[in-house]
């Protein structure tokens, strides 16, 4: 008996914060490491897909086949180890891992906040916001392996850059040590407020989007192009690129993926011809169109 939560033809709009996507075949969500451990060894076939909370893909129309495998709700056990080492599983929020560290009294992780994502997905691209990165925080992150197998590795043993990292083949993270500093609790939630109340302020958090689409190139910002390029407000169907926050794509209303999908492609061409820049985007497309 392996469990967890398994669903046929589950809406992938209900796990994107783009609200947008077709189903996945097979929807298995892990209660716990072991289950997931379970189910790779005796149930897995065909394609897999890892997600968290959805926040840095694009589903497509027509979905994914195979079986999407969930670790936010699912994955969130966390851990004070000794000489402030924080352990954490993969499918916590990034958000809730700051606010555990802050009032633990564990420095360094603040800057997570800003970052709507899960753990899991902060190890697979080094995500950073508010000037700090993931992966200078890890000690050493446990792997599982698409035959069921755990394997821990150091931090050293992967190749990280700027939302890149490279070494983990196939595998999935689904735990991570990370080393943090000690710290005063109420001058870290202090630190935590005044973050998150500028990320209000600054960006257009009442729509459904993935956050940043772009990356920042090197010198630069992604979303001083954009403006510069006059695409604020530019729109495709549903999906526009904010008046706010030139780096988000919103979805107002009814938005498909490839309406979203084709207004990004739109910003990389306009900024490419005026600039002379190819905007290299943060988030993943995945799945097939219906013409594909």
């Amino acid at each position: 008996m392996i469990g967890g939560r398994l669903r046929l033809g589950e809406s992938l709009a209900r796990h994107s914060s783009w609200r947008v996507g077709g189903t996945a075949e097979r929807f298995y969500i892990p209660d716990t490491i072991e289950d997931l451990v379970g189910y790779l060894r005796n149930f897995s076939h065909g394609p897999i897909t890892w997600l968290g909370l959805g926040s840095n893909v694009l589903v497509r129309d027509a979905g994914l086949r195979g079986t999407v495998i969930c670790l936010a709700h699912g994955l969130d056990q966390m851990t004070i180890g000794e000489h402030s080492e924080l352990v954490a599983e993969a499918g916590i929020s990034a958000v809730k891992l700051a606010h555990f560290a802050a009032r633990n009294g564990l420095a360094g992780a603040e800057f997570l906040a800003g970052i709507p994502g899960t753990l899991g997905g902060c190890l697979a691209m080094n995500a950073g916001a508010h000037g700090g990165e993931t992966w200078p925080l890890v000690e050493w992150v446990e792997l599982l392996h698409r035959n069921g197998e755990l394997e821990r590795r150091p931090a050293a043993a992967f190749q990280v850059g700027y939302r890149s990292v490279r070494g983990q083949g196939d595998a999935c993270f689904v735990r991570a040590g990370l080393r943090l500093s000690a710290g005063e609790p109420d001058a870290l939630r202090a630190q935590l407020r005044a973050w998150q109340s500028q990320r209000a302020a600054t960006q257009p958090l009442s729509w459904p989007s993935c956050g940043s689409v772009f990356r920042n190139p090197p010198g630069d910002h992604a979303a001083r192009l954009i403006e510069a390029a006059g695409l604020k407000g530019r729109r495709i169907g549903d999906a526009e690129v904010s008046t706010q926050h030139a780096n988000f794509i919103l979805n107002r209303g009814q938005a498909r993926a490839r309406e979203i999908e084709g207004l990004v492609m739109e910003v990389q061409e306009t900024v490419r011809r005026r600039f002379g820049v190819v905007l290299q985007p943060e988030m993943r497309v995945l799945g097939e169109d219906f013409d594909e």
